[in-house]
């Protein structure tokens, strides 16, 4: 099987040390393996993508000495597959209408149950007020999936993590995924498919083999697998990376500019430079 992974910014901002980092370690990868390395544009916000911001991505990861396999798979040109998936899921009883605003959720959760965790890999954790609703999807603020429906049809499953702090494999139960991770969005008004949604079907789409991206993402991977369960995907192998920090330790974000790769390169940085700053 040829080693297949890829790298999927969204072009919404400056690529910063963290992107080259983990561009950088899945392009090596792929090249040790003898494999492929893709490169996908994650545009499903569009009110936030801009193309000068595609354009900025593609002229620094080649000049990071990056190669990728074309075409360029552009999420924005596969909504339709999204929504059909999503009908898909739809069909057999698992996903709702969710007529839920945020502040909503948030007055739900003033009132924890003790023990209960609030916080889950996709933000808080829903109550489930609309679980059994029966609302309409016209109305709805989301379309969320019904875990535990969802966690009977795909469980028992399991994936392979090659990652430092969680190496191994990791068996999904459903005593664990309902309460920590709860009915998670799929889709909104505004937006074709969730994060959740759409990774599962372009890496399915695209053959990936390997999965690899941050540490952050590690505890959505249950999500991931239990949707590639219902729908019939395979499940790559997973490789979490550590995640690039500044001085006080915080993970860097789009907006601090000033660890963009287009800055150091203004700078007089080489490649090489940057593969030095994040250490590989």
């Amino acid at each position: 099987m040829t080693f297949i992974t890829r790298f999927a910014p969204s072009p919404t901002g400056p690529l910063h040390l963290g992107h080259a980092y983990s561009a950088m370690l899945a392009h090596d990868k792929a090249m040790e393996n003898g494999g492929k390395f893709l490169l996908r544009i994650d545009d499903l916000d569009q009110s936030r993508a801009r193309d000068h911001w595609e354009a900025q991505i593609y002229d620094d990861l080649a000049w990071l000495g990056l190669t990728w396999e074309a075409p360029v798979r552009r999420q924005s040109n596969h909504f339709a597959d999204y929504e059909m998936t999503l009908n898909t899921l739809s069909r057999i009883g698992i996903t709702y209408a969710c007529t839920c605003t945020r502040r909503d959720i948030e007055a739900a959760a003033n009132a924890p149950q003790e023990g209960v965790p609030q916080f889950g890999p996709d933000g808080r954790i829903y109550p489930g007020t609309c679980r059994h609703a029966g609302h309409d999807h016209s109305d709805a603020q989301c379309i969320r999936l019904n875990m535990f429906a969802a966690c009977e049809q795909a469980l028992p499953a399991q994936f392979v993590e090659s990652g430092q702090d969680h190496s191994g494999a990791h068996l999904l139960d459903l005593d664990t995924m309902v309460p920590n991770i709860g009915d998670v969005v799929l889709a909104r008004p505004n937006m074709a498919a969730s994060y959740h949604l759409s990774v599962v079907l372009d890496d399915a789409a695209t053959l990936v083999t390997d999965v690899i991206r941050g540490a952050d993402l590690f505890e959505a991977t249950a999500i991931h697998v239990v949707l590639q369960k219902l729908l019939g995907l395979p499940t790559p192998r997973y490789h979490h990376h550590k995640l690039i920090r500044d001085e006080n330790g915080k993970r860097l974000a789009k907006r601090d500019d000033a660890r963009a790769i287009a800055t150091y390169r203004a700078e007089g940085a080489s490649p090489a430079d940057i593969r030095a700053m994040v250490g590989l």
